[in-house]
C-alpha cells in the first residue's frame, strides 16, 4: 500500500494535474504537529478555509492557533463539540459555513461528532501514531515500546463512528531502536515522517488516487491511557521487558517502584551492556536481586539476571535527581554569581516569565510545572535560552532535572562555566613497561563514549610480532555490538549535538583531537611498533605523524564545505533560484587493514568525521590497539558520544555485519581486491550503500638507464622495503633499463647487507617483523614459488632465525611476465625486478599495465619529456616521478581498475562522504 501511494506520488508530482487539484480544508486538531501540517499544505497550495482548535490555556493560544491567526485564517476555539452526546448545534453550524471539502486532522483530543467528520465532500482523515490495527487508542506510542514491538510507525485512515478502526490511507514504519523512548522515536520519524505522510494523504484524495483498505481485526489491539497507579513495574520478569516498561511510561505516567519503603520513578532506562559497573546494593520491592547505585546510574536486575540502567529518579515531592546521586547527602549550594552572569539570570527571567505568563512574578522558588507549564513550554524554553545565551549545551531533560527557578540558573551556570560535566570516563587499561614509559593501552570495544566488554563476554589475544608474545587480550565484537554502536552513531547524527553543531565548532574539536595526537604521539608510536611491528621511528614520523597532519588538514575544511548556484531557464512570468547543498551521508562504516593501523585510521575517519557524519570503525583484528587508544583520545578532546565507535574483531563477522547493515549509508574499506569485491556485493544488496574501496596493487616501477642512479637505488629500496614492505603502494615490480640492470641489482643487494634487522623499538633498527605469523608463512611460501618457476633468488628469501615474525629482504632477478611472482603482490619485503631492452619505452610500458592492478607507479630518469610521455600513459592512480612514497594529506590517494575506486586525502576524499542536494525555489 505505501508503495502504491509512493508511486502515485512520483507519477502525478511532475504533471499539472498536481499542481490544479488542490482542496478546500478544514484543519481540526492542535499542537506543533499540527501545526507544521497547516503551514505545508498551504506551501503545496491547499486552502485552509478554517482551523478549529482547543481554546487558549492560561492565557497561551495553542501553536496551531497562533500560525493561522497570524496567517488570517479563521480559526475557531471551541472547548467541546457535544454535551451529553449530543452536537452542539451553533458549533456544526459555524463548521459548516466555512465549506471545507476535506476536514484533516493531526492530531485531535476532542471528540468531533459523525456529522462533522462525514459532512466534507472527501470526509475525514485523521494521524494515529501505530501501525494499525495494532495499538488503538490514545497511548500508542506508549504500547509500542512496552509491549516490546521491534517496529514503529504511523497511520493515516479515513475516519469513521468506530475507534481508531477506520479504513487505512496509507502507513509507514520505522526500526524500534533497543533504547528508543517515546521522545526519540517521536522527533526521528513519526513527527517529521508524519507531516510529510499528511501532505502526501491530502494530495492523494486530490488527485483522487486515495485508496480505502479496510482494517483487519486480525493483530487487533486497544489500550487505554495508563495512569500512575498502575504504573508500578513488576520486577518479577526479564530485564527487557522491565526496561520496555519503564521506556513506554517516560515521561508520563512514569513508571514506579518501591525503594527502601517509598515510590520512586524510574527515568531514562537504558538495557546495559558488558560487565555490571561496580556499585553501593540497594533493596528494590519485588525484585530478585538487590539494585546498584554506580556512577552510571540505577543498576536494575530481571527475573532473567540481566542488567538494565535508569539514568534519574524521581520522588513523591517531584524532586527529580541523577540516580548516581541516591545516597549522596549533599545539598546543592548557592553559587556567587558575576555581573556578567546576574545580567545573564535576569535575561532567562524575562524568558520564564513570557511563557509562564498567568505566574505575577518569578521568584527563585517558582516550579516551572507547578506553575502550569506543558512539555510545549519546556522545549520553548530550551530553545529560547539556548537562542539568548549560544554557546551552552541543553537538553529537555535538564527542565526536568531543574524545576525551580533557582534550581534552573545554578544548573545553567554550572554549565556555562564547564563545571557540569559528565562522570569522567572509565577505562580498564592493560598497561606495559616498554620504551622507557608505561603505556596504558584501552582494550575493550568503545560503543556510545564508553568502553565496555563484547555483549558475549569473548575476547581474543593481539600479539607482539617482534617476539610473539601476548600484550593484551581484546574484546571480540559480536553482531550485537555492531548494532548498539550502529544505533549509537545512529542517535548521535539525528538527535545529538553533533548533527546540530556548526561546521566551525566541530572543526574546533578535530583541531583539539589533532593536538592530543600529537602529545599523546610518543605513546601511539610505541603502541604501533609493538603491536603491528613497526620501527618506532617510522612510527613516530609516518604512522602517528601522518595521523595528526591528516586530522589537522581536515579540521580545515569543516568550514568550508560549499554547495554553488546554478543558473536555470526561468519557468516565467516567476523567477527561480537553483543551489546545491553538500551534506553528510549519516552513519558511516570503516574497515581498516593492519600495515598502518592509525594511519588509515586517519585518512578514512578524519574526512568522514569533517563531513559531519558519524563512524563505527572496526580496526585490523591483529591491530586494535591504536584505533582503541584513539577512541580515548576522541572523549578527552570533546568529541560527542555515539560520534565514534569501535568494534575489534573478525571481518567475517563484524566486517560483514556492517556492510550488511541497513542503517550504515557508506562503507570505506581498505583491505584485499577479493574481499572488497565481496563488500561491494554486501552493499549493493543491503540497502545500496555508497562505497570506496582501497584494494590490491602490483605496482610497477621503471628505472630508465639516464636515471640518477644514487636516487634510484635509494628510492627503489624504499619503495619495496619501507614499512617492511607491509605498503598498499610498494613497488610490486621494478623494471630496469638493460644497460644498468647488474649495476642496479649489486648496489642494492650492497645496500641491503647494510641494513639492521631486529627490535623495532631499536632506534637504529631499519627492518622490523613482519604483522603475524599467518603472512610471514605466506612470504615464504611466496618466494618459494619465485624459485619453483626460475626466478634467480639473489638475496633472502627465508625467515630470519631469530624469535618473532623476521623476513630476511628479498631480491629476485630474471623475472618473466608470465609467473607468479610477476602478477600478484606479495604485500612484503620482496624486490621483483625484469629487465626490459634499451630505449624500449612503449614496450616497458605495455607490461607495467598488462595488470588487473592500478594503485600507484613510479618513473626514473632525467629526461622531463620521458617521465611525462611515461606517467600520461601509466594507468595507475598516482605516478611518482623521480621519487617514491611521497604522499601528502592534500593530494588525492586511490586506485584503478581492481585496486578500487574512490579517494581518500585531498578534498577529494570529503566528497566520498558527502551527498549533493539540488534545491529550486520560485519566486
Amino acid at each position: 500500500m505505501l508503495w502504491t501511494a509512493n508511486t502515485i506520488m512520483r507519477k502525478f508530482s511532475s504533471s499539472s494535474a498536481y499542481y490544479q487539484n488542490k482542496l478546500k480544508l478544514a484543519l481540526i486538531g492542535q499542537s506543533l504537529f499540527g501545526q507544521e501540517v497547516y503551514t505545508n499544505l498551504r506551501k503545496q497550495g491547499h486552502k485552509v478555509v478554517g482551523v478549529f482548535t482547543v481554546p487558549d490555556k492560561d492565557g497561551k493560544a495553542d501553536p496551531l492557533a497562533v500560525v493561522a491567526e497570524k496567517d488570517g485564517t479563521p480559526v475557531f476555539k471551541f472547548p467541546r463539540w457535544r454535551v451529553k452526546g449530543k452536537p452542539i448545534p451553533e458549533v456544526v453550524e459555524a463548521y459548516k459555513a466555512v465549506g471545507a471539502e476535506l476536514n484533516v486532522m493531526p492530531f485531535c483530543s476532542q471528540f468531533i461528532p459523525m456529522n462533522v467528520i462525514d459532512f466534507p465532500k472527501h470526509g475525514s482523515i485523521i494521524y494515529h501514531p501505530s501501525i494499525l490495527p495494532r495499538h488503538r487508542g490514545a497511548s500508542a506510542i506508549n504500547w509500542t515500546l512496552i509491549e516490546g514491538d521491534k517496529k514503529a510507525g504511523f497511520s493515516i485512515f479515513w475516519a469513521d463512528d468506530g475507534l481508531d478502526t477506520g479504513p487505512i490511507l496509507l502507513q509507514k514504519e520505522c526500526p524500534v531502536e533497543p533504547n528508543d523512548t517515546v521522545d526519540t522515536l517521536y522527533n526521528r520519524f513519526l513527527f517529521p515522517e508524519g507531516i510529510k505522510a499528511m501532505v502526501e494523504a491530502v494530495q492523494l484524495i486530490a488527485d483522487g488516487k486515495a485508496p480505502k483498505i479496510p482494517q483487519s481485526e486480525e493483530g487487533a489491539s486497544y489500550e487505554g491511557i495508563q495512569k500512575k497507579s498502575n504504573a508500578k513495574v513488576n520486577m518479577a520478569q526479564p530485564a527487557e521487558a522491565i526496561h520496555n516498561w519503564i521506556r513506554g511510561h517516560d515521561k508520563v505516567p512514569g513508571a514506579w517502584v518501591v525503594i527502601d519503603g517509598k515510590p520512586v520513578t524510574l527515568y531514562s532506562s537504558s538495557m546495559l551492556s558488558g560487565s555490571v559497573p561496580a556499585g553501593q546494593p540497594i533493596e528494590v520491592e519485588g525484585a530478585s536481586q538487590p539494585g546498584l547505585i554506580a556512577k552510571s546510574g540505577l543498576v536494575l536486575f530481571g527475573s532473567d539476571g540481566k542488567p538494565l540502567q535508569v539514568k534519574n529518579l524521581q520522588f513523591e515531592d517531584g524532586k527529580m535527581i541523577p540516580a548516581s546521586k541516591y545516597f549522596s547527602s549533599e545539598e546543592t549550594t548557592s553559587l556567587d554569581l558575576t555581573d556578567d552572569e546576574k545580567k545573564m539570570a535576569e535575561e532567562i527571567r524575562a524568558i520564564w516569565k513570557g511563557i509562564l505568563s498567568n505566574v505575577p512574578a518569578i521568584d527563585e522558588t517558582t516550579d516551572f510545572f507547578k506553575s502550569g507549564a506543558a512539555s510545549m513550554d519546556v522545549v520553548r524554553l530550551v530553545e529560547e535560552v539556548k537562542q539568548k545565551c549560544g554557546g551552552v549545551q541543553l537538553q529537555n531533560e535538564d527542565v526536568y532535572m531543574a524545576t525551580t527557578f533557582q534550581s534552573f540558573i545554578q544548573m545553567f551556570i554550572r554549565r556555562l562555566r564547564g563545571e557540569d560535566q559528565e562522570e569522567e570516563l572509565v577505562i580498564d587499561y592493560a598497561t606495559k613497561d616498554v620504551n622507557n614509559m608505561t603505556v596504558k593501552m584501552p582494550y575493550q570495544c568503545f560503543i556510545n563514549g564508553k568502553f565496555e566488554d563484547a555483549e558475549d563476554g569473548k575476547m581474543y589475544n593481539t600479539v607482539n610480532p617482534t617476539d610473539g608474545s601476548v600484550i593484551c587480550k581484546v574484546s571480540y565484537a559480536s553482531v550485537a555490538d555492531v548494532d548498539r554502536a550502529v544505533s549509537a552513531a545512529k542517535e548521535a547524527f539525528y538527535n545529538g549535538p553533533w548533527g546540530k553543531m556548526n561546521p566551525r565548532d566541530r572543526g574546533r574539536l578535530l583541531y583539539r583531537l589533532a593536538d592530543l595526537m600529537e602529545e599523546h604521539q610518543e605513546e601511539l608510536a610505541t603502541i604501533e611498533a609493538i603491536d603491528s611491528g613497526a620501527v618506532y621511528t617510522l612510527a613516530l614520523k609516518t604512522h602517528v605523524g601522518m595521523s595528526i597532519q591528516t586530522f589537522r588538514y581536515f579540521a580545515g575544511w569543516c568550514d568550508k564545505i560549499q554547495g554553488s548556484t546554478i543558473p536555470i531557464n526561468q519557468a516565467r512570468p516567476n523567477r527561480n533560484l537553483t543551489f546545491t547543498k553538500k551534506e553528510p551521508l549519516g552513519v558511516c562504516a570503516i574497515v581498516i587493514p593492519w600495515n598502518y593501523p592509525l594511519m588509515m585510521l586517519a585518512w578514512k575517519s578524519a574526512a568522514c568525521l569533517a563531513a559531519g557524519n558519524t563512524l563505527v570503525l572496526k580496526p585490523a583484528q591483529v591491530t586494535p590497539l591504536t584505533a582503541l587508544k584513539f577512541a580515548e583520545l576522541t572523549v578527552k578532546a570533546g568529541i560527542p558520544k555515539g560520534v565514534i565507535n569501535i568494534v575489534p574483531g573478525s571481518g567475517g563477522l563484524v566486517g560483514q555485519r556492517m556492510s550488511d547493515h541497513p542503517d550504515i549509508r557508506k562503507l570505506g574499506f581498505t583491505g584485499s581486491t577479493p574481499i572488497g569485491k565481496q563488500i561491494m556485493k554486501s552493499c549493493a544488496v543491503s540497502n545500496l550503500k555508497k562505497v570506496s574501496l582501497e584494494l590490491g596493487g602490483k605496482s610497477p616501477l621503471i628505472i630508465f638507464s639516464d636515471c640518477d642512479m644514487d636516487k634510484a637505488v635509494r628510492m627503489g629500496m624504499s619503495s619495496v622495503y619501507f614499512n617492511k614492505g607491509e605498503n598498499c603502494i610498494a613497488a610490486g615490480r621494478l623494471f630496469v633499463e638493460e644497460s644498468i640492470h647488474d649495476e642496479y641489482i649489486r648496489r642494492v643487494v650492497e645496500e641491503i647487507k647494510n641494513m639492521k634487522i631486529g627490535d623495532p623499538l631499536d632506534r637504529s633498527t631499519d627492518h622490523g617483523p613482519q604483522n603475524h605469523k599467518a603472512h610471514l608463512d605466506k612470504l615464504v611460501e611466496y618466494c618459494e614459488i619465485g624459485v619453483k618457476e626460475g626466478a634467480t633468488l639473489v638475496y633472502g628469501g627465508r625467515q630470519v632465525d631469530r624469535p618473532g615474525f623476521f623476513m630476511e629482504p628479498t631480491v629476485f632477478t630474471d623475472v618473466e611476465d608470465h609467473m607468479f611472482i610477476a602478477k600478484e603482490e606479495s604485500f612484503g619485503p620482496v624486490m621483483v625486478v625484469s629487465k626490459f631492452k634499451d630505449g624500449d619505452v612503449d614496450g616497458v610500458l605495455s607490461r607495467a599495465n598488462d595488470t588487473e592492478f592500478g594503485l600507484a607507479s613510479g618513473v626514473f630518469t632525467r629526461d622531463i619529456n620521458k617521465a611525462m610521455y611515461v606517467s600520461e600513459r601509466l594507468e595507475a592512480g598516482t605516478v611518482f616521478v623521480n621519487t617514491y612514497n611521497k604522499t601528502d594529506v592534500a593530494a588525492p590517494f586511490g586506485g584503478f581498475k581492481q585496486s578500487g575506486f574512490g579517494k581518500d586525502l585531498g578534498e577529494e576524499a570529503l566528497h566520498e562522504y558527502l551527498r549533493t542536494k539540488a534545491v529550486t525555489v520560485e519566486y
